[in-house]
């Protein structure tokens, strides 16, 4: 069996997820190793998550301190050489910005093959700023190297096209089994009037400041925004309620009970609370931006929004005469597309064809 590397300093969140599921669904197909860094969001049962199969090494360097911490990431370097120089891997892969920017750094290539996975492009996410310039100054240079780059959707791989000289996508999915299961007993809270919601960080990406104007040019319906962060104090329309972060079922439970899904960040790889909307049949309205664009087609199986303004014209409209069949076609595409069962097939192709 071919010998896989996963390097993953970003061991949290929606990253943890998708590393953990694809390491567990590749576990018999090949030979796994992870190396990871320790967040304060990586679960304490971490081990839990991971068959047993899969080889483990936590990194002392990589992440612990800052980026701009050269001695630091030097020692990371020399850190994921050695691993590499044990392991022997064919397949290296980097998963986010800073595995895959200290990582196409230590590993040039020569004796495997070496792929980078943004999970979202940083200087996207983040927004216009000198940071976000430094990052895709960084990305372009980092481009130059013998590494592949493996987008999570087609608008992510638009985007790494311009960035770097070989790329590939494969779209990320949700587990349909242990949503399904996840969601049997769970009673829909039920609202008074037509219900809006979103689900993430109140942050630059997740744009609260547009949400909170859609909130206010539809002032009929209920707008709730599940998490808190430090823009929360943007989110200031009266009919907005935002409810703090909730345990997974509370918030599946208000998820069941809303109408209309909104995305409008300025960008994701493949936001997993998309997916699990368009499997729970609830209208999506998303952002015309990386990620969001390649999952839902406007007037297909949802809507693309530019303005404020069109995102609240669609509410309105799907507050007279609810589009179903939109929500039906979106759940047929996680049940054909966005599951991990096809997420492992096309990872098994790709990984046995390098």
């Amino acid at each position: 069996m071919k010998k896989i590397l996963m390097v993953c300093e970003a061991f949290g969140g929606g990253v943890f997820t998708y590393v953990s599921q694809l390491c567990n669904d590749l576990a018999n197909d090949f030979e796994i190793y992870l190396a990871f860094s320790l967040r304060p969001q990586t679960p304490q049962n971490y081990k839990d998550f991971l068959d047993k199969k899969i080889k483990l090494t936590e990194l002392k360097y990589l992440g612990k301190k800052n980026i701009a911490n050269l001695i630091n990431n030097v020692k990371a370097i020399k850190e994921l050489r050695q691993i590499e120089e044990d392991i022997k891997p064919d397949i290296i892969h980097l998963h986010s910005s800073i595995a895959g920017g200290i990582g196409r750094c230590a590993y040039k290539g020569k004796n495997n093959v070496v792929i980078y996975t943004p999970h979202g492009y940083a200087h996207i996410l983040m927004g216009k700023g000198l940071k976000s310039h430094i990052y895709e100054f960084a990305e372009k240079v980092l481009g130059k190297t013998n590494a592949m780059t493996l987008t999570c959707c087609e608008s992510e791989d638009e985007v790494a096209r311009k960035l770097c000289k070989k790329t590939a996508y494969i779209e990320t999915g949700v587990n349909i089994s242990d949503l399904s299961k996840s969601l049997d007993g769970i009673e829909p809270v039920k609202n008074d009037k037509f219900t809006v919601f979103t689900l993430g960080r109140a942050c630059t990406q997740k744009q609260p400041q547009l949400f909170n104007r859609i909130a206010q040019l539809v002032p009929e319906a209920k707008f709730v925004w599940i998490g808190n962060g430090e823009l929360e104090n943007e989110l200031s329309a009266p009919n907005i309620e935002v409810t703090g972060w909730k345990p997974r079922k509370e918030a599946l439970a208000m998820a069941k009970g809303a109408d209309v899904f909104v995305l409008c960040s300025l960008g994701e790889a493949i936001a997993m609370s998309l997916i699990e909307n368009m499997f729970l049949k609830k209208l999506c309205l998303v952002s015309n931006t990386m990620g969001n664009k390649s999952v839902i087609k406007n007037n297909v199986n949802g809507y693309v929004c530019d303005l404020a303004e069109e995102y609240a014209e669609n509410i309105k409209k799907a507050m007279k005469d609810f589009p179903t069949g939109l929500c039906e076609r979106a759940y047929q595409d996680v049940l054909e597309i966005y599951n991990t069962e096809a997420m492992k097939k096309k990872y098994i192709e790709f990984y046995n064809s390098l």
